[in-house]
């Protein structure tokens, strides 16, 4: 595999900023920073996006993560270390990273209805949309992540 194109984040500047901008405010977001980790990396699991796998699971455990939820974290529904709340993210996560497939259904957001206030319901769903367009533009461009062992961050 090799990049297929590295000056993207130059050519398209305006943009990109404005979507580090959208990083910001999530950051700011009441969302914890541990639940906003878990939703980055499940949806880029599904979308396959290497580079953001590496990033955001490096952030994770810089962050103070437990390395056996990240080992886990594609198995979630079968795992007990997930809370309800982290439950309902990530299903939702699903969904709607898999929206042309689930039509974000009814369940899944009940789900997030009963544990996230609406403030954070909008800021969940912006996310899942953020980690979602940062895939499909380091996916599309075949973005390198680093090889060295150690964790990003």
């Amino acid at each position: 595999m090799s990049a297929r194109m590295t000056d993207y984040f130059k050519r398209a500047e305006p943009a990109f900023k404005a979507m580090y901008a959208l990083e910001a405010a999530l950051k700011a977001s009441p969302l914890d920073a541990r639940l906003l980790h878990l939703v980055k990396v499940r949806a880029s699991q599904i979308n396959g996006c290497a580079y953001c796998i590496h990033m955001h699971v490096g952030e994770a455990l810089k962050d103070g993560e437990d390395q056996m939820r990240l080992h886990l974290l594609a198995g979630w529904r079968d795992s007990s270390l997930y809370s309800e709340r982290e439950r309902a993210a990530l299903a939702w996560t699903e969904a709607l990273t898999l929206v042309a497939e689930t039509h974000a259904p009814d369940a899944d957001w009940n789900a997030v209805e009963a544990v996230f206030t609406p403030d954070e319901q909008a800021w969940l769903s912006i996310a899942i949309g953020a980690i979602n367009v940062w895939n499909r533009v380091q996916v599309g461009f075949r973005a390198e992540h680093p090889t060295d062992r150690r964790h990003a961050a």
